[in-house]
Protein backbone atom coordinates (compact mmCIF):
# COMPACT_ATOMS: atom_id res chain seq x y z
CA UNK A 1 0.00 0.00 0.00
CA UNK A 2 1.19 3.44 -0.67
CA UNK A 3 2.96 5.44 1.95
CA UNK A 4 0.71 8.26 1.62
CA UNK A 5 -2.69 6.01 1.98
CA UNK A 6 -3.44 4.24 5.52
CA UNK A 7 -4.26 0.56 5.56
CA UNK A 8 -7.67 1.69 7.13
CA UNK A 9 -8.62 4.03 4.37
CA UNK A 10 -12.17 2.86 2.76
CA UNK A 11 -11.97 3.69 -1.28
CA UNK A 12 -15.10 5.46 -1.74
CA UNK A 13 -16.20 5.13 -5.84
CA UNK A 14 -19.39 6.94 -7.14
CA UNK A 15 -22.58 5.34 -7.76
CA UNK A 16 -23.13 4.11 -11.53
CA UNK A 17 -19.83 4.55 -12.95
CA UNK A 18 -17.80 3.14 -10.01
CA UNK A 19 -15.20 6.42 -10.86
CA UNK A 20 -12.99 6.66 -7.07
CA UNK A 21 -14.10 10.05 -5.24
CA UNK A 22 -11.93 9.30 -2.56
CA UNK A 23 -11.83 7.75 0.59
CA UNK A 24 -13.26 7.57 3.68
CA UNK A 25 -11.19 7.29 6.99
CA UNK A 26 -12.37 5.74 10.60
CA UNK A 27 -11.39 8.31 13.24
CA UNK A 28 -13.12 8.55 16.19
CA UNK A 29 -16.35 7.36 16.90
CA UNK A 30 -16.73 9.07 13.10
CA UNK A 31 -15.16 8.81 9.80
CA UNK A 32 -13.55 11.63 7.79
CA UNK A 33 -13.78 11.92 3.60
CA UNK A 34 -10.05 12.69 2.03
CA UNK A 35 -10.34 13.74 -1.91
CA UNK A 36 -8.36 12.50 -4.55
CA UNK A 37 -5.42 15.05 -3.40
CA UNK A 38 -5.18 13.01 0.20
CA UNK A 39 -6.77 16.46 1.52
CA UNK A 40 -9.47 15.59 4.39
CA UNK A 41 -12.66 17.62 3.35
CA UNK A 42 -14.83 16.50 6.47
CA UNK A 43 -13.76 16.28 10.36
CA UNK A 44 -15.63 13.08 12.12
CA UNK A 45 -19.17 12.61 10.68
CA UNK A 46 -21.23 9.21 10.04
CA UNK A 47 -20.39 7.29 7.23
CA UNK A 48 -23.67 8.66 5.76
CA UNK A 49 -21.92 12.34 5.78
CA UNK A 50 -18.90 11.07 4.46
CA UNK A 51 -20.28 9.67 1.58
CA UNK A 52 -22.02 12.69 0.72
CA UNK A 53 -19.36 14.87 1.04
CA UNK A 54 -17.38 13.05 -1.68
CA UNK A 55 -20.43 13.00 -3.74
CA UNK A 56 -20.92 16.18 -3.84
CA UNK A 57 -17.06 17.22 -4.18
CA UNK A 58 -17.17 14.97 -7.60
CA UNK A 59 -13.99 15.47 -10.10
CA UNK A 60 -14.39 19.03 -10.78
CA UNK A 61 -11.84 20.51 -8.30
CA UNK A 62 -9.27 18.57 -9.99
CA UNK A 63 -10.10 20.92 -13.14
CA UNK A 64 -9.61 23.64 -11.22
CA UNK A 65 -6.62 26.09 -12.05
CA UNK A 66 -3.97 25.86 -9.09
CA UNK A 67 -0.68 27.26 -8.55
CA UNK A 68 2.60 25.56 -7.73
CA UNK A 69 5.59 26.88 -6.14
CA UNK A 70 8.51 25.96 -8.16
CA UNK A 71 12.30 25.68 -6.81
CA UNK A 72 13.29 29.14 -8.32
CA UNK A 73 10.66 30.32 -5.47
CA UNK A 74 7.71 31.36 -7.26
CA UNK A 75 4.58 30.12 -8.22
CA UNK A 76 3.54 29.38 -11.92
CA UNK A 77 -0.23 28.19 -13.10
CA UNK A 78 -0.41 24.74 -13.56
CA UNK A 79 -4.00 22.39 -14.12
CA UNK A 80 -3.85 18.72 -12.38
CA UNK A 81 -3.09 15.69 -15.21
CA UNK A 82 -3.39 13.31 -13.02
CA UNK A 83 -3.98 12.27 -9.56
CA UNK A 84 -3.81 9.22 -8.14
CA UNK A 85 -2.82 7.37 -4.56
CA UNK A 86 1.29 7.65 -5.69
CA UNK A 87 1.79 10.91 -7.14
CA UNK A 88 0.01 13.76 -8.42
CA UNK A 89 0.80 15.15 -11.82
CA UNK A 90 0.56 18.82 -12.81
CA UNK A 91 1.72 20.84 -15.81
CA UNK A 92 2.19 24.31 -16.60
CA UNK A 93 -0.98 26.09 -17.70
CA UNK A 94 -0.97 26.55 -21.42
CA UNK A 95 -4.52 28.26 -21.38
CA UNK A 96 -5.26 26.63 -24.41
CA UNK A 97 -2.54 27.47 -26.50
CA UNK A 98 -1.92 24.37 -28.57
CA UNK A 99 1.97 26.08 -29.60
CA UNK A 100 2.93 27.22 -25.44
CA UNK A 101 5.68 25.42 -24.12
CA UNK A 102 4.34 23.32 -21.49
CA UNK A 103 6.39 21.78 -18.19
CA UNK A 104 5.29 18.84 -16.27
CA UNK A 105 6.49 18.33 -12.39
CA UNK A 106 5.10 14.68 -10.47
CA UNK A 107 4.48 15.53 -6.91
CA UNK A 108 3.82 13.44 -4.19
CA UNK A 109 1.00 11.84 -2.92
CA UNK A 110 -0.63 13.78 -0.45
CA UNK A 111 -0.91 17.34 -2.04
CA UNK A 112 2.15 18.65 -0.93
CA UNK A 113 2.20 22.87 0.35
CA UNK A 114 4.10 23.48 -3.09
CA UNK A 115 0.45 22.58 -4.58
CA UNK A 116 -2.29 25.26 -4.09
CA UNK A 117 -5.78 26.33 -5.82
CA UNK A 118 -5.26 29.66 -7.42
CA UNK A 119 -8.72 30.69 -6.06
CA UNK A 120 -7.45 30.35 -2.41
CA UNK A 121 -4.22 32.41 -3.46
CA UNK A 122 -6.06 35.47 -4.61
Amino acid sequence: MNAGIGTDWIEYRREGDHERLGWIVPEGDGFVAIDLLGERRTGPVDWMEAERCLDELGLSYLFEPYDMLTEAGEWVPVRIVNASPSSIEVKSEDYGAIDAPSTAWTLPFPKPAVLRSAATAR
